[in-house]
């Protein structure tokens, strides 16, 4: 078998040290464009790949972060099925996940760190969580996707960013919006601008964000008087359970508002309330939370709280990046901005 060629073999075609052979590949802007240019095509002219795990046993490191996601959004497709309709392909993707994932991919693109990725079908599947926090550097998990015990052991060894999640001990951080502030000022909007006083709510308390949006909104009902109805069973991806909670909500009368947890509940609910020839919100107002991009796109679009989801992935590989380093104090939680997008699913124009 042909010898491999090494990091010896680039430098000294290029002409240059071994070390600037790997800052070309590791931190390509500390090195001049001419040098830059001169390793590249010493190393293709020789076929050479440097190894991630060379350059992680001289740093101590992998040099990759892992992102762990629950993967309840979407059945895994199968060979040969027909591809989805367009309008149902723009309801599915990007979901708030989706969004999410693609500012920790640029964030470690800008900052040359490789990423894992990694996901499980139920939150107590710890075999699975340990497999990738032990090949990486730090692991960011979305809240839920991972039992607190299974983060709590990986934290013992690796910094842990929790997305949406509790602070839970030594390692352990989180990225979020204030859920239940963001919840209760959508709430408020209902109530003061479009005088509801009747509404119900759709959706889990499966995490913490789940939890405080409910909070948000019953606390602001009790604020104004109102007498909440309660809140109907639903998930976020299990559309079934979002049209059963719904029946539910209009067997006992259909109330001013019909408040969602998520984009994705809220738009099962205009489907549903079209086919039983009711429209928002001519009908009923309707609402979601997160602001994703087919909330904008339904008909009518959505009243919701957009979530700033690339910057939340982002901000998660920075903390993770920054606890590695020592740099300074770290912060447990970091809470980032929410807005309220209106839209005329809550009546206004």
């Amino acid at each position: 078998m042909a010898r491999r060629p090494t990091v010896y073999d680039v430098a000294e075609l290029a002409g240059v040290s071994i070390a600037t052979v790997s800052f070309t590949f590791s931190r390509p802007e500390r090195v001049k464009a001419e040098t830059r240019d001169a390793v590249l095509a010493a190393a293709d002219s020789v076929g050479y790949v440097p190894s991630a795990s060379a350059r992680g046993l001289a740093r101590g490191r992998t040099g990759a972060i892992g992102l762990y996601a629950f993967d309840y959004l979407l059945e895994p497709s199968v060979p040969g099925t027909p591809a989805l309709e367009p309008a149902r392909a723009t309801r599915l993707f990007p979901l708030y996940s989706d969004e999410v994932q693609r500012g920790v991919q640029l964030e470690c693109r800008a900052r040359g760190l490789a990423l894992m990725l990694g996901s499980g079908r139920q939150p107590d599947q710890r075999p699975a969580v340990i497999d990738v926090a032990g090949r990486v550097d730090g692991l960011i998990a979305f809240a839920g996707a991972a039992a607190p015990a299974s983060l709590q052991q990986v934290a013992r060894r690796i910094p842990v960013v929790e997305l949406g999640g509790l602070v839970r001990g030594q390692g352990m951080h989180t990225v979020l919006v204030d859920n239940g502030e963001s919840m209760a000022e959508l709430t408020r909007h209902l109530v003061s601008v479009h005088g509801i006083r009747t509404a119900a709510y759709l959706g889990d308390l499966g995490t913490p964000e789940f939890t405080a949006r409910w909070e948000g909104f019953e606390r602001t009902l009790l604020e104004a008087g109102l007498v909440p109805r309660g809140r109907m069973a639903s998930a976020p991806g299990d559309d079934r359970s979002t049209v059963e909670a719904l029946e539910r909500v209009l067997a006992e009368g259909l109330p001013d508002a019909i408040v969602c947890s998520t984009d994705q509940e809220a738009l099962v609910v205009l489907d549903e309330l079209a086919a039983r020839g009711l429209r928002a919100p001519d009908d009923v107002l309707v609402t979601g939370f997160d602001g994703i991009v087919a909330a904008s796109l339904a008909d009518p679009p959505l009243t919701t709280v957009v979530q700033p989801m690339e910057h939340v992935g982002r901000r998660a590989v920075e903390i993770l990046v920054a606890a590695l380093d020592g740099e300074g104090t770290v912060p447990e939680s970091d809470v980032l901005p929410s807005a309220l997008r209106i839209g005329r699913s809550c009546g206004c124009s």
